[in-house]
């Protein structure tokens, strides 16, 4: 009984969790009067503290980890200078992806409004929350006084420009910075090491957070939740079958039809592992068969899978909608602005793995003041959401590296149409 319990993966005790959250609160709800053991004893006790307790943890790697990732992930994106322009193309369309998708969940999520209903306005104190401020107070906001003032107080945004300037340097100088560098990237695995640690605590998390969330708000949490995650459906559909095959089209007028027929496969896989790094082997070999140059696919692959995070920006970005939609909070134009550019930059270093993407979206909840409370709601439902995320993220990855391919003249168009048979790798 033991083994099989052991057997049972962490994505799956989550969703077990958030079940269990549901009809525990549910039964609160509906069947508790006793104020003593609803209020007292369970909802303002054990899940409060159950539940904060791990969002705690979970803010407690965010500086660190955001810090070492984006360092370590400027420094390996330096290796462009080794293949000129393949690099430079690869990193512009990824960006320019990332920026697409999370300005469409952002619209997405604006018109659907999945907070609405939520009612959370009670629960937190919104009082720091980022609205309308001045472009040029904004970019002046992003350049730190005192780094480490900024690393203390978690200011992610100047956090994030110091550490892509440390990236550079580390990357520019080399041999001279060998030491810094095996710090920062030993550092990096010290904290995806200790994200695995906290994301174990994750389904105890859940169960008090959704718990306490349904013995509060009873059955109307359900629409809020099923709206957020329509939105979350439809706007990786938008990125997945839109934008893609739309910049395929565009940039290469190649038939993304054929492409989706032959790379599907690939997407399956992406989404039964939950990780774009454990896909990277079958996608380079896919798009191998698909025409692509190894010496293009060998470097903008493995570079996708670190910085090319379309399905975690989406998701972020139609999280802090709902977060500040249930706290009745009306985000102006320039905190958009921000939640995209921290979406954007968060996508460098965020590694990929299973739900790592949770844990950087507390950096741009930072970025914009919002309680962090909403996180543990969606939390439960997460797992499935990211094997979609992940089947897209891969998808991004191969549709970039074709047009990048194509660009250098790296593409066999016959064997992308299969008009011929694919030559052993």
């Amino acid at each position: 009984m033991l083994n099989r319990l052991k057997e049972i993966s962490l994505g799956n005790w989550i969703l077990i969790a958030m079940i269990l959250g549901m009809i525990v609160g549910i039964i609160l709800n509906f069947y508790v009067s006793d104020p003593l053991i609803k209020d007292v004893i369970l909802i303002d006790n054990v899940f409060f503290l159950g539940g904060n307790l791990f969002i705690k943890l979970m803010k407690m790697l965010v500086v660190p980890l955001v810090f070492c990732s984006i360092i370590v992930g400027v420094t390996s994106i330096s290796d462009i200078r080794k293949i000129g322009s393949i690099g430079g193309r690869a990193i512009l369309i990824y960006l320019l992806t990332t920026a697409l998708a999370v300005s469409i969940a952002l619209f997405i999520a604006g018109i659907i409004e999945p907070g609405i209903g939520l009612n959370m306005a009670n629960l937190a104190d919104p009082s720091n929350v980022t609205t309308n401020v001045t472009i040029t107070n904004t970019i002046l906001d992003m350049i730190p006084d005192n780094p480490l003032n900024s690393l203390a107080n978690g200011d992610m945004l100047p956090v994030i420009i110091f550490g892509v300037i440390v990236g550079f340097i580390l990357a520019k100088l080399k041999e001279e910075t060998k030491t810094v560098n095996k710090l920062f990237t030993e550092g990096n695995t010290i904290m995806m090491e200790m994200t695995n640690i906290v994301m174990k605590f994750a389904p105890i998390g859940v169960f008090c957070l959704i718990a306490k969330t349904f013995a509060t708000l009873g059955m109307d949490g359900l629409m809020p939740l099923s709206k957020y995650v329509a939105c979350i459906l439809l706007a990786l559909a938008v990125q997945a079958f839109i934008v893609y095959p739309t910049l395929l089209v565009i940039f290469t007028r190649l038939n993304p039809i054929k492409f989706f027929k032959r790379f599907f496969s690939v997407m399956l896989f992406a989404f039964s592992s939950s990780s774009s790094n454990a896909t990277i082997p079958l996608t380079l070999e896919k798009l191998s068969e698909l025409g692509v140059s190894k010496d293009v696919s060998s470097f903008t692959i493995p570079l996708g899978a670190t910085i090319n995070m379309d399905g975690t920006a989406i998701m972020q970005g139609v999280v802090v909608m709902f977060a500040a939609q249930a706290y009745g909070i009306d985000l102006g134009l320039s905190a958009l602005i921000i939640v995209v550019f921290t979406a954007v930059m968060a996508s460098i270093g965020t590694a990929g793995i299973p739900s790592v993407g949770l844990v950087t979206l507390n950096m741009v909840f930072a970025s914009v003041g919002l309680p962090t409370d909403a996180i543990g709601i969606i939390m439960g439902i997460d797992h499935i959401l990211d094997m979609i995320r992940s089947a897209v993220n891969v998808t991004g990855d191969a549709i970039c590296t074709i047009i990048v391919s194509f660009k250098n003249k790296s593409v066999d168009i016959d064997l992308f149409n299969d008009k011929k048979e694919a030559k052993n790798p």
